[in-house]
């Protein structure tokens, strides 16, 4: 029997990329910068899909977790590039909710819009703000499956305290996708037929 414990470990890539970076990036827009850059690096280096998110302290903007996509190098579904900074950031800061008493605020950048998965993941994570990158259309363009959204979900998740904010570089987040389907990277869990 496997053992029970789960874990996962961002590439050493990562660590060096942002060693270079820095740690603070106060503009929405370098924030967004810096998200592009490391799901572009996530394609170079092979390590996932062409996905890659932050946590940011509103304050400041100081990073406090990257997430990139690693679903395929890790083999789970559910380490989208959102799911992986928010679990990252809630463990660096000991709670499990990033909005509890005494923390700082704190926003979530994505390098694509949320799909349903990440939805919820954004939702229940305690973010009070999402900035967002490329839109939903732009990856169902390239195939990805991005789950039955209601088209007024950036209005609901305004509706539970988390301010949305899109199209930020949304054309250099684009060219990532584009790129990725260009070189020939896994399209997974793409759209399906029904089962019969």
């Amino acid at each position: 029997m496997e053992p029970s414990a789960f874990s996962f470990h961002l590439p050493d890539w990562v660590d060096q990329f942002l060693a270079v970076q820095g740690t603070h990036f106060p503009t929405p827009a370098q924030q967004m910068a810096l998200v592009v850059a490391l799901a572009e690096r996530n394609v170079e280096e092979g390590t996932g899909g062409p996905f890659a998110a932050g946590v940011f302290e509103l304050d400041g903007g100081r990073l406090v977790a990257p997430g990139i996509n690693l679903v395929h190098r890790e083999q789970c579904a559910v380490l989208h590039a959102e799911v992986v900074a928010v679990m990252l950031a809630q463990r660096r800061v000991g709670h499990y909710d990033l909005s509890a008493p005494g923390l700082a605020a704190h926003g979530l950048v994505t390098s694509t819009e949320p799909c349903t998965l990440c939805q919820g993941a954004t939702l229940w994570s305690g973010v009070r703000s999402l900035t967002c990158g490329a839109r939903d259309s732009d990856a169902r363009a390239i195939g990805f499956d991005e789950g039955p959204k209601a088209a007024d979900w950036a209005e609901a998740l305004a509706g539970r305290g988390i301010r949305v904010t899109r199209d930020v570089c949304r054309e250099e987040a684009v060219a990532v996708l584009q790129r990725y389907r260009d070189e020939g990277g896994l399209i997974y869990n793409a759209r399906r037929e029904p089962a019969d």
